[in-house]
């Protein structure tokens, strides 16, 4: 089992505090789900686990399995066995989705281990298939031209191909119909077991009508502070959140970022 631990994290970005005392663990075999209103720092907290360099984290920590993960570069994080699908997935012009995979693939293997091009091209077709892609989209430029649909399933394709040990989902749901939603949500939920643990951000119940959290978190005012089970969500979804600011007698929950 792995373990992702953040401990009493406080991240700025440009001189403003976003997170005020980020408390959260993540075991391996977990799906994890982080809810709340706009403006509470759930997307500044994806950025802080994988070092976007905007967000400086002013005290607090992250481990993965006891080792310190602000002391690593991006690179190393993801090689480590951390992944991020982000809210808007970067095109890059002249990389095709094949090549910048196995490249992925590869830098998590011992050098003279690196997968055969066959079995990545079988390994690739039937993740592809899972996901209802069109094979031709392995050759397309990574994002170049692709609808918002097509981006967020690239980015599941991404994880179930590099197989992390915790991935981080910022809104992957975003601008999904309920077909393409069905899809991306069977690929994560192919990808659960022992060897991997997801943290969900999204602000909808309908994602997590496909997939079932262990646990569900609330954010406000750049901290959790509600935990609870999948009936959580449920609750959120048909009461929103006024009775959870009224019982933490919160009065304005907007921090200024995602």
């Amino acid at each position: 089992m792995s373990t992702l631990v953040i401990k009493d994290l406080h991240v700025e970005i440009e001189g403003k505090e976003i997170l005020k005392g980020v408390n959260l663990t993540i075991n391996t075999s977990e799906i994890h789900a982080i809810m709340g209103p706009n403006g509470t720092g759930k997307s500044t907290l994806a950025s802080a686990i994988m070092g976007h360099p905007k967000y400086e984290v002013t005290s607090g920590s992250i481990t993965l399995d006891g080792e310190d993960v602000l002391d690593m570069e991006v690179d190393e994080r993801a090689r480590a066995g951390l992944f991020l699908a982000m809210q808007y997935p970067s095109e890059i012009s002249g990389v095709t989705n094949a090549d910048f995979m196995r490249s992925a693939m590869n830098a998590r293997r011992e050098e003279g281990d690196e997968i055969s091009l066959m079995k990545f091209i079988r390994e690739l077709d039937s993740k592809m298939e899972v996901l209802d892609m069109d094979q031709d989209m392995a050759q397309r430029y990574l994002n170049e031209g692709f609808s918002g649909g097509e981006k967020k399933r690239n980015e599941i394709l991404q994880m179930m191909m590099i197989k992390p040990t915790i991935a981080v989902l910022d809104e992957i749901d975003s601008g999904l119909d309920i077909d393409a939603l069905k899809v991306v949500s069977d690929g994560i939920n192919q990808m659960k077991g022992e060897d991997f643990g997801c943290l969900i951000i999204t602000h909808y119940q309908r994602l997590l009508n496909y997939i079932t959290p262990d646990h569900v978190h609330v954010m406000m005012q750049g901290r959790v502070v509600k935990s609870g089970g999948a009936e959580l969500a449920h609750k959120l979804e048909a009461e929103g959140y006024d009775w959870i600011k009224q019982e933490l007698g919160i009065e304005d929950e907007t921090v200024g970022q995602a």
